[in-house]
């Protein structure tokens, strides 16, 4: 069974680092807009756009860091699980082995 099914807790964090950087870079992008003037853009027209862009990422950057933060959450409350069963298991089979290599001197 466990050819069949694998957890990579190594990649379960580098993946709720990759959630976390995603957010950054969407939110450091949305802010380096907001400081585009219509001289540097062009129109007023365009600037108007990229202000209108700007309100509704604002928002929208908000709700996927929410989002984000609660599956990366989950994330690293599913691998520190995955850590806690490894662990155990392990104890349990050593446990079971050294019981059995106690029994087997006994006989």
């Amino acid at each position: 069974m466990s050819d069949e099914f694998k957890v990579d807790l190594t990649q379960l964090a580098s993946f709720g680092r990759v959630l976390k950087k995603s957010v950054s870079d969407l939110e450091n992008a949305r802010k380096a807009l907001s400081a585009v003037s219509v001289e540097q853009v062009g129109t007023a027209r365009l600037d108007r756009a990229c202000e209108t862009f700007q309100e509704r990422w604002k928002y929208g950057t908000g709700e996927l860091k929410e989002l984000i933060e609660a599956v990366d959450e989950g994330v690293e409350k599913a691998a520190l699980s995955y850590k806690e069963l490894e662990e155990n298991l392990s104890k349990a089979l050593k446990k079971m082995h050294d019981t059995a290599a106690t029994n087997a001197g006994e006989r």
